[in-house]
């Protein structure tokens, strides 16, 4: 009977472990959407709305009308434009010393990001991407506009 209550509370241990893996896996939130809008996760996209978790490799595309505003878990913030696809290639932020690491790709449209405390902490933590350029993020607010298709 013991043996059982033991092997039960390691059960639910590792169950407690997984689930908690799989909501530390969200990184940020959608907070407005507007027009086409949409996440592709997997290959898959999904309407962008309100409330959505945002993932590492999610890529935030906008059609001829949409917008996309969404807030990370460091308080960086994003606003595409219309015709924009952001690809959020890494987000690591730990919440207690503020280190971590995010790195976007811009490959079309605009964005438009207040950094938060990963860009605040290291000068060197936060990089944008284009097709042509690698951009570190010194400053606290600027918008990445790439041309093209």
């Amino acid at each position: 009977m013991q043996k059982r209550s033991i092997l039960a509370v390691f059960l639910l241990a590792g169950l407690a472990t997984q689930v908690f893996a799989a909501a530390t896996s969200d990184i940020g939130r959608v907070k407005v959407a507007s027009g086409i809008a949409s996440i592709v996760r997997g290959g898959q996209a999904i309407a962008a709305k309100p409330g959505f978790a945002l993932q590492k490799g999610d890529i935030l595309r906008t059609g001829k009308d949409g917008r996309i505003g969404a807030t990370f878990y460091d308080n960086s913030r994003f606003a595409t434009g219309p015709n924009s696809s952001v690809t959020i290639n890494e987000f690591l932020f730990d919440d207690t010393t503020h280190d971590g690491k995010f790195v976007t790709q811009v490959d079309r449209g605009s964005l438009a990001i207040i950094s938060g405390q990963i860009a605040k902490k290291n000068k060197d933590a936060m990089r944008v991407r284009t097709p042509t350029a690698l951009l570190g993020v010194r400053g606290t607010r600027f918008v990445v506009d790439v041309k093209g298709s």
